[in-house]
């Protein structure tokens, strides 16, 4: 069963252990080779954007990138994690990883997106929540300007802010992005988040999850992007919107059978009538 380029982008949200991140990679690749979905690893290495000053942030850069290597190593895979400075996207670079992703809030910043596109990598920029899909034709020119080549730069749909505590996956998003000539991605865990809560922690509605990623399979987004974990309810962030790692499989079934779809459909309109 082919998914035509269709590629999953899925992890825990923070690196919060060695073994954490091996017994989630582990299961991926297991389903991923199952159903012959090209996989890339995310986890970041560092949680910046937090609400709270005691919320959890990572167990260090350089153990956190070093964990990334050894996924990426072992499994042999492609990995991503996020950078929220321009030394932080050459540091990801030295350590090899395939994918600089860019956070939404800091998808408009110039400096970071000129030194993600000097590193030579691949980037994938999140859509701010604040922003209109159109924009992002001038995220995309930037990083052009500055180096990167078409074929190294994907976009990542993630929700629109919906008054202050809930988001939104506006639909439409999607072929707006696409018609930018780049892959389009649908993060289904954060574009279900519910931020700015009076706790400071922000909520999320996991299952929401299968819908959202169906809607967006449908609407023909090239890839999904997931962040799950074994144990939600323990994670060190974003545990209220990851999808548990045990329904991963359940969730893959449905993007192909939603994926093949679609594929089908596409083919058929294509062909003289």
């Amino acid at each position: 069963m082919e998914m035509n380029g269709f590629f999953l982008i899925a992890g825990p949200c923070v690196i919060e252990s060695e073994k954490l991140c091996m017994e989630v990679a582990e299961k991926l690749c297991t389903l991923t080779s199952k159903y012959r979905m090209p996989l890339i690893f995310k986890a970041s290495y560092r949680k910046e954007n937090r609400t709270r000053v005691d919320s959890f942030t990572g167990i260090g850069d350089h153990k956190g990138l070093e964990i990334l290597q050894t996924i990426q190593h072992y499994f042999d895979i492609r990995v991503t994690t996020d950078v929220h400075t321009p030394d932080e996207a050459l540091m990801a670079a030295e350590y090899g990883i395939d994918i600089i992703q860019i956070p939404a809030f800091l998808c408009r910043q110039t400096s970071l997106l000129k030194a993600a596109a000097q590193t030579g990598r691949n980037i994938n920029v999140k859509k701010g929540q604040f922003l209109a899909p159109e924009q992002m034709q001038f995220v995309v020119e930037k990083l052009l300007q500055f180096g990167a080549t078409m074929d190294k730069i994907i976009l990542t749909e993630r929700g629109t802010q919906f008054g202050y505590t809930d988001l939104i996956f506006d639909v439409r998003s999607i072929p707006k992005m696409k018609s930018l000539n780049v892959p389009v991605v649908l993060d289904v865990t954060h574009s279900l988040q519910s931020p700015n809560q009076t706790c400071g922690v922000t909520g999320g509605d996991p299952s929401m999850i299968s819908s959202l990623a169906a809607a967006g399979v449908a609407c023909g987004i090239d890839g999904i992007f997931v962040e799950t974990h074994p144990r939600p309810h323990d994670a060190l962030s974003d545990g209220s919107n990851m999808l548990p790692l045990d329904k991963m499989e359940s969730l893959i079934r449905r993007i192909i059978a939603f994926r093949e779809a679609y594929v089908k459909f596409e083919k058929e309109i294509q062909q003289p009538t």
